[in-house]
């Protein structure tokens, strides 16, 4: 099953790994690189990303090269359904509303499968799910190809 990091965790670390004064450029060029419209173009702006900061800020082209191509798996996907699979927002969402807080709740006591759980939650409305885009090409097959990392 493939794997999706999550995009806005990897910027975080990126600018972690950055000082200041660059945090507003590398956002820049990070959100250019994920945001691209072909996966051509995503490919030639992340060998320049990690070609650009290799001599000066050696740790945040390690950062965002540690990430892999699990950080583009959604590129395997057709472009409509790159928005939502950029993110994890809908599932973190379910996550946090069935673990949110420290108190236990005692509907939460009684294991639940967490199909079970997800659907209660989604009819109590204690969760709204925005529609996923590219819905309608769910059912093209992802592609195998995986591309070249080397910068």
């Amino acid at each position: 099953m493939p794997v999706q990091r999550r995009t806005a965790h990897k910027h975080r670390n990126l600018l972690a790994h950055a000082p200041e004064r660059l945090h507003e450029e590398i956002s820049n060029d990070y959100k250019d690189m994920i945001y691209a419209q072909t996966k051509q173009e995503i490919e030639a702006k992340r060998k320049a990303f990690t070609r650009k900061r290799r001599l000066k800020h050696k740790a945040v082209a390690d950062s965002l090269e540690e990430a892999g191509d699990k950080l583009f798996t959604f590129t395997r996907f057709p472009p409509s359904q790159w928005k939502s699979i950029r993110t994890s927002n809908a599932i973190e969402r379910c996550t946090r509303s069935s673990n949110g807080g420290s108190r236990r709740r005692p509907f939460y006591q009684v294991p639940k499968p967490p199909q079970c759980l997800f659907w209660a939650l989604l009819a109590s409305g204690q969760i709204t799910m925005r529609k996923v885009d590219g819905w309608q090409s769910l059912a093209d097959k992802p592609s195998d190809q995986i591309f070249d990392i080397a910068a």
